[in-house]
């Protein structure tokens, strides 16, 4: 594989660890700044408006630049957030810079999935985008336990100091490694056009399959801790090394998901998907014991992640005219899933159905995305196609096709 990916996935570990790490601090934060921990926990939602409204703005917006200077110019945008952070002086410009955090997310991961796609032959794509994904998932097992404990010792600032210095060290191995000659595919009608992409029924389709399939992970996540200590019987200090299980299961998922997506797209993001409705549906049986708990969290994180790649590369596939945009917007759809399924969730408990259940609430939400993806199945059987079969097609995907990909027996046609 390419170096080119290690210096994504240096950005990805960055951004992942800022984006989890607020929540072991909110405590802390609340007890700097004289606030309640429910007004701290307004940043976590200030970082995920970021990437909302960051995903597919910057994305559009920065179409026709090299994707090799985006993907810096994003970083240095990053940085800048996580130092403001740090420099905060109160909860309002706190707010502020946890959303100017969060503005470059989406549009990273959106290009640098792209980017990954492209550095390889069409029949390893999705492992290539796994591997990027791999700082991300890491994030979990080292990066976030290490900036919590940092925080925790040091103040919560450092950790956002910290976390810039990721950021300028994903900086330097952009610069280094990632080919110059990265440009955007064919040029399009601008940002009108970009945007026009967004109007097709099959990314629509992708789209609302990442939100109804990771709305299920985090029904269930985002009250991981209650069901850990008050279902298994576990303390509060082991809730740390359990969620580093989680982590862990995450990453094994990814890289799974990715080398069975280069061989069946659609059959892997069904099994995942599959696999994940069933891992919430036990949550209830597993949760009842302090091992079936740890295993549970493994399975969750193995079966959630494993849908990640598929889910980023049918988005790009279904918006060969702008990759960049699509994937950007993928992103934007995994935060919403994110925080709809921590409402649904959360709906769950305050109708009194017990610690386990936003894992019931979650695995419907998993059920609805199987659904959603059988749809875009079936649009996908009945939509004719516009011309025949090239074994060049991935041009359109990623804007650059490498040499020894460009012959019949490359093609990626039966992935699917």
């Amino acid at each position: 594989m390419p170096l080119a990916l290690l210096a994504l996935a240096v950005g990805a570990f960055g951004i992942g660890t800022t984006e989890f790490v607020i929540m072991g601090l909110l405590p802390d934060v609340a007890d700097d700044l004289g606030i309640s921990i429910p007004s701290a926990g307004h940043l976590v939602s200030a970082y995920a408006l970021g990437v909302v409204v960051g995903a597919p703005l910057l994305a559009a917006a920065t179409a026709r630049i090299s994707r090799r200077t985006v993907l810096i110019a994003l970083m240095v945008l990053f940085v800048v957030g996580n130092a403001l952070s740090a420099f905060a002086p109160d909860h309002t410009w706190l707010l502020a810079a946890r959303f100017l955090s969060g503005l470059p997310h989406g549009a990273f991961f959106g290009v640098g999935a792209v980017v990954a796609a492209d550095l390889v032959t069409p029949d390893r794509k999705a492992r290539s985008v796994s591997l990027m994904f791999l700082g991300l998932t890491t994030a979990n097992v080292v990066g976030v336990p290490a900036a919590t404990f940092m925080g925790q010792h040091l103040g919560w600032r450092v950790t956002f100091l910290g976390v810039s210095a990721i950021g300028l060290a994903a900086i330097a191995a952009l610069a280094l490694l990632i080919p110059a000659d990265h440009t955007p595919a064919a040029p399009t009608a601008g940002l009108r056009g970009e945007l026009a992409t967004l109007r097709s029924l099959p990314v629509w389709l992708a789209l609302g399959t990442t939100v109804a399939g990771f709305g299920g992970l985090f029904a269930a996540y985002s009250y991981i801790t209650p069901m850990l200590t008050d279902s298994a019987g576990y303390a509060e200090t082991s809730v740390t090394l359990l969620l580093a299980l989680f982590g862990v299961g995450a990453t094994a998922g990814n890289l799974l998901g990715g080398r069975l997506a280069d061989h069946s797209l659609r059959a892997t993001l069904f099994g995942g998907l599959a696999a994940l409705t069933a891992v919430l549906a036990l949550f209830p049986l597993l949760m009842r014991t302090e091992a079936g708990a740890a295993v549970a969290v493994t399975l969750l994180g193995t079966a959630a992640f494993a849908t990640g790649s598929p889910l980023q590369l049918m988005v790009m596939e279904k918006a060969a005219a702008a990759p960049s945009l699509a994937s950007s917007a993928n992103q934007a759809a995994f935060n919403l899933g994110n925080a709809g399924g921590a409402w649904v969730g959360g709906l769950t408990l305050a109708a009194g159905f017990g610690t386990t259940s936003p894992a019931l609430a979650g695995a419907l939400l998993a059920a609805l995305g199987i659904g959603v993806a059988a749809v875009a199945h079936t649009v996908d059987r009945r939509t004719p196609p516009t011309a025949a079969p090239s074994p060049n097609r991935d041009r359109v995907v990623t804007g650059h096709v490498p040499r020894q990909a460009q012959s019949p027996a490359a093609t990626p046609a039966s992935r699917s």
